[in-house]
């Protein structure tokens, strides 16, 4: 007997699969507000009506994921918007000082990459069934 045998991964429900997916879509679309309207891709991901309703669909269809793969889906957009969230917050204290501001901004446009990457390789990842590992 082996391990899958002890535990089994459930099939999430189409309903989940579909929540997952608009998660991604708001985000995206929240990628693409920051690049068009706002003065960084960060803020506008963070702080966009789109980005704020993906994350507290996440934490609502989390648990409709249970023991399934999507569950991992659900871990990878909340962490996402949490660690970016803190990111954010560092940068800023930074460039307020002046003297970090050039680290700041770098470290802007790293999270700006970060966040694309994220949010690509998970949906790349859900529309192949596969389960995110962190």
């Amino acid at each position: 007997m082996s391990d899958t045998d002890n535990n089994p991964i459930v099939e999430p429900a189409g309903s989940v699969l579909v929540a997952a997916h608009v998660v991604y879509g708001l985000h995206s679309f929240a990628i693409v507000l920051g690049i068009v309207g706002s003065a960084t891709v960060i803020g506008g991901f963070l702080g966009s009506l789109p980005s704020i309703v993906a994350v507290i669909l996440s934490y609502v269809k989390r648990g409709d994921a249970t023991g399934s793969w999507a569950e991992s889906h659900f871990r990878w957009q909340i962490r996402t918007f949490w660690f970016a969230l803190l990111w954010l917050i560092l940068a800023v204290l930074l460039i307020v000082t002046l003297l970090g501001a050039p680290l700041g901004f770098g470290m802007l446009i790293t999270v700006t990459v970060w966040l694309i990457y994220r949010i690509a390789r998970g949906w790349i990842r859900l529309l192949g069934k596969q389960p995110m590992y962190l």
